[in-house]
């Protein structure tokens, strides 16, 4: 590489950096929107449930999808860091 255009490449790959690093955490802010919106959904939805008699209780006595949403979160939510 020809050292005159050093200068120009890193100002070049800074501007990249800067404009994937705005990409990244708006794409982070989105997912954490669209996250908040599934577990209202969700919440909605089994209410919705539970008052048309729909949900169905484990052998423990708790509802059978309890768990399954607070696991996937912590997946979710650890990636991001």
């Amino acid at each position: 590489m020809d050292p005159k255009h050093t200068g120009e490449v890193l100002k070049h790959l800074e501007k990249q950096d800067e404009l994937l690093m705005d990409a990244y955490r708006s794409m982070s802010h989105e997912l954490h929107k669209l996250q908040v919106e599934e577990e209202m959904l969700m919440r909605k939805f089994y209410e919705i449930m539970s008052a048309h008699g729909l949900t169905k209780k484990s052998e423990d006595g708790h509802d059978s999808c309890s768990g399954e949403r607070n696991a996937l979160a912590s997946i979710t939510d650890s990636k991001l860091d």
